[in-house]
């Protein structure tokens, strides 16, 4: 599909999530392959403009019935850009996918007309694979269907310290297991253009009022982990992180091509009816 790719994500550890991550369905897990797009849009050529290019898109996949969907969020904070993101329950899931949307000259021949349009709103693209993380994810189960903004970081870990930041999340779930609502789900980046020391971390919001109460959280790790602890927490951050980056993004129902069961879960977000039309003070009178 035209959806494949980019990233973009890693929950920043001392900022709790208040809920989880990607997947199809509200009880499943995050899937196994992420691929995400990133679209960085010309300036003025954001908004509506964009959505109504991306919505050619939308319409080909739904013309076609494909079954892979994707989610579209776009950027609150840092460069205007949107991500489309994909699950997949493997690399196999994803290359029968790319083959037989290559294989269905309709659908190929829709997408191309669809991407040359686009293309012209476009300063840049790029795209990332990353590979979910159980083992350094905490309470990964979402509601997707319900979340309205995702908390992305990203955390570049310097070179020969993988055991440094192993130790370093060991240390933090320690923490947050502690804190009932903390969640999140971690992602490792395997191609595209951040280092393959890359780690990747989503957090779903139902709304901006919990980061606020996120905030209020930082107490109750700080004591889970107790002085000592936060001390290591300091010293295994310096030596193993390089960089750290956190951005908000919006769900954009507009441009994702949203699995049915988001719809029916709620679909006066997810597909809403359009307006009525006024009623002219004529018709009225009769």
């Amino acid at each position: 599909m035209k959806r494949i790719t980019g990233l973009l994500a890693v929950c920043t550890f001392v900022l709790v999530g208040l809920s989880s991550v990607f997947a199809q369905e509200s009880e499943m897990k995050p899937p196994k392959v992420l691929l995400i797009q990133r679209e960085f849009v010309k300036p003025g050529k954001g908004g509506s403009t964009h959505e109504k290019s991306e919505s050619a898109f939308v319409q080909a996949f739904a013309k076609a019935k494909w079954p892979t969907h994707y989610l579209a969020v776009d950027a609150m904070s840092g460069r205007p850009r949107s991500l489309f993101l994909v699950g997949y329950d493997s690399f196999e899931a994803w290359e029968k996918d790319v083959t037989a949307t290559q294989k269905d000259a309709t659908l190929s021949s829709a997408v191309d007309h669809a991407l040359a349009a686009d293309g012209e709103l476009l300063s840049d693209t790029d795209q990332t694979i990353a590979t979910y993380r159980e083992d350094q994810s905490l309470r990964a189960s979402g509601d997707i269907a319900h979340d309205r903004l995702f908390e992305i970081s990203l955390y570049q870990v310097k070179p020969g310290h993988r055991k440094q930041w192993d130790e370093l999340v060991k240390l933090v779930m320690g923490g947050y297991e502690k804190v009932p609502d903390a969640h999140w789900a971690t992602y490792e980046v395997n191609y595209g253009q951040q280092p393959s020391t890359t780690y990747v971390i989503f957090v779903a919001l139902k709304a901006a009022r919990e980061i606020d109460e996120a905030f209020g959280h930082d107490k109750d790790f700080v004591a889970a982990m107790g002085e000592d602890g936060m001390k290591k927490l300091g010293e295994l951050e310096r030596e193993a992180v390089e960089t750290t980056q956190t951005n908000l993004f919006a769900f954009n129902p507009k441009m994702s091509y949203a699995s049915p069961d988001w719809v029916k879960a709620d679909p006066d977000f997810w597909k809403p009816k359009a307006p009525e039309p006024m009623k002219s003070k004529k018709s009225e009178k009769k």
